[in-house]
C-alpha cells in the first residue's frame, strides 16, 4: 500500500517547489547555459525533505513550468522550454531526484550517503542535459564541445551548491518537523 502524504509534507514540497523556482530566478547568463542556483533549490528539496518528497517538489517544480507559470530562468515558463536546448537539464533534476531517493533507500541516510547521492544525481543530470544540448541545439555540438560549454564552467559552483543545500538541510532537519 502506497504511503499517504500529509497535510504538513504537502506544504513543504510547495514550499520546495517555489524555492527551486526562485532559485531558478537568480541568473547569471554565461553561455547556452545560464548559471542559477536551481540546483542548491534541488538539492536542498532532497535533502530537507528525503528522496520521495524531495523528488516530487521537483515534479511539481517542473509541472508548473510545463503549465507555462514563470518558474525557470529568466522568469519563463512553457513546454518550450522543456524541450529547448536546456530543458534536458532541467528534466534531469528529475533524474537526480531519483538517484538521490535510490541511494539514501539503499545505503541510508548517513551524511556521505547524502552527498555522494548528491553528487551522483548532479552528474546524472550533467548526462542527461548534456546529450539532450547536443540533439536539440541549432549548431549540433559535438561531445567536447557541449561539456565546454555546458558542464566544465558548472562543476566547482555546482559542487559548492551541494555542500550548502546538504550543510542548510542537515542544520533544519533538526529544528523543523518533517515527517
Amino acid at each position: 500500500m502506497a504511503k499517504r502524504i500529509e497535510t504538513r509534507q504537502l506544504v513543504y514540497i510547495a514550499l520546495m517547489a517555489v524555492l527551486i523556482a526562485a532559485c531558478a530566478w537568480i541568473t547569471v547568463p554565461i553561455g547556452p547555459v545560464p548559471f542559477t542556483l536551481q540546483t542548491f533549490g534541488v538539492f536542498c528539496a532532497l535533502g530537507l525533505l528525503g528522496g520521495r518528497n524531495g523528488t516530487i517538489a521537483v515534479a511539481v517544480y517542473l509541472a508548473l513550468g510545463a503549465l507555462g507559470a514563470p518558474v525557470f530562468s529568466g522568469f519563463s515558463g512553457g513546454i518550450a522550454k522543456l524541450v529547448g536546448p536546456t530543458g534536458g537539464y532541467l528534466i534531469g533534476f528529475l533524474f537526480a531526484g531519483l538517484v538521490y531517493w535510490a541511494a539514501v533507500k539503499l545505503f541510508g541516510k548517513g551524511p556521505v550517503v547524502q552527498i555522494a547521492a548528491m553528487i551522483v544525481g548532479n552528474l546524472v543530470c550533467y548526462a542527461f542535459g548534456t546529450a539532450w544540448f547536443m540533439v536539440v541545439a541549432s549548431s549540433k555540438p559535438g561531445l567536447v564541445t557541449a561539456l565546454g560549454l555546458c558542464v566544465i564552467p558548472y562543476i566547482v559552483p555546482d559542487l559548492v551548491k551541494i555542500v550548502c543545500a546538504f550543510l542548510l538541510a542537515r542544520g533544519l532537519k533538526d529544528r523543523i518537523k518533517m515527517d
